[in-house]
């Protein structure tokens, strides 16, 4: 996935140039041929299954964006753990309001909806989560991968994914977060550090990542932010390594990552003592 709104793969550049319907259909046909990465709706129903899990799910074939989706349906109401899918994404998002690019039918793309019972200030907590937990479930399939903090998968070649965490604060509280993620299994998009997850399908990814994550999310209990970090650090290619990270305010923090402190912060040893960085404040992370 990449930071651009339209497929390269398309013969269709710009929305407003070619009738809505026509774009769909040429998107559609080109769906139809992948049918390892495209999900239905009794792979959701699958996935949340094996997790231990009961929620509406929705699988689309085009989207704007599953965060969107799955966002609508969280203010209207829905339970914990709603899941949505789609084999293409037109309007993807990223980190920071950047935007994302999927190749059609080349990629995992989904999100789930999460109530937790956590502060506001530790919702980072939850995207140090689900990198951990696909990162171990794209390893379980044979995919060595990792995850560069706070938010990409990745892999030797480059980022073949990232989470995108959004969560709604109502007062001194969450009142929901939703999960997004996007990984790349077929033809990565033709830019500069892309990557992909080879001959990995998204139904067996979808089902184990869901799986761990279910299995360690316990906002409840007290050792819940310790097995997160814990899990986190496991997978980390961060950790240990020389780092510059840009800050969204325009000054640079440069040294050696070693450690994450309890909400999911990153620690960087510098010349001038150990500085802890947020998730919201690095705009850029370069090892």
């Amino acid at each position: 996935m990449i930071r651009t709104a339209i497929s390269p793969r398309l013969a269709i550049r710009t929305l407003g140039l070619v009738p809505l319907v026509l774009r769909l259909g040429l998107i559609g046909a080109h769906l139809r041929g992948s049918i390892e990465t495209m999900l239905r709706t009794e792979d959701l129903e699958r996935a949340l299954a094996e997790a231990g899990l009961t929620a509406p799910v929705r699988a689309d074939e085009i989207t704007g964006s599953t965060n969107a989706t799955a966002l609508e349906l969280a203010e209207a109401g829905c339970p914990e753990w709603t899941l949505v899918s789609a084999a293409h994404q037109i309007a993807g998002r990223g980190r920071l309001g950047r935007t994302w690019q999927d190749g059609p039918g080349e990629a995992l793309l989904c999100s789930f909806v999460l109530r937790p019972a956590l502060p506001p200030t530790s919702a980072g907590l939850l995207t140090l989560l689900a990198g951990a937990c696909l990162a171990e479930a794209a390893r379980s399939l044979g995919a060595p991968a990792g995850c560069k903090w706070p938010n990409d998968l990745m892999t030797s070649t480059g980022k073949a994914g990232g989470i995108l965490a959004e969560t709604v604060v109502a007062g001194e509280a969450i009142r929901h977060v939703v999960i997004g993620t996007g990984v790349n299994l077929g033809e990565p998009p033709t830019v500069p550090g892309a990557s992909a997850l080879p001959g990995v399908a998204a139904a067996p990814l979808l089902r184990r990542y869901l799986a761990a994550f279910a299995r360690r999310y316990t906002p409840t209990e007290s050792g819940f932010a310790g097995g997160v970090l814990g899990a986190a650090r496991a997978v980390s290619w961060t950790l240990g390594r020389q780092v510059e990270a840009a800050r969204a305010e325009g000054d640079a923090v440069t040294g050696t990552a070693i450690d994450l402190d309890a909400d999911g912060g990153l620690v960087v040893d510098t010349v001038r003592g150990p500085i802890t960085l947020a998730f919201g404040e690095v705009a850029h992370l370069r090892r």
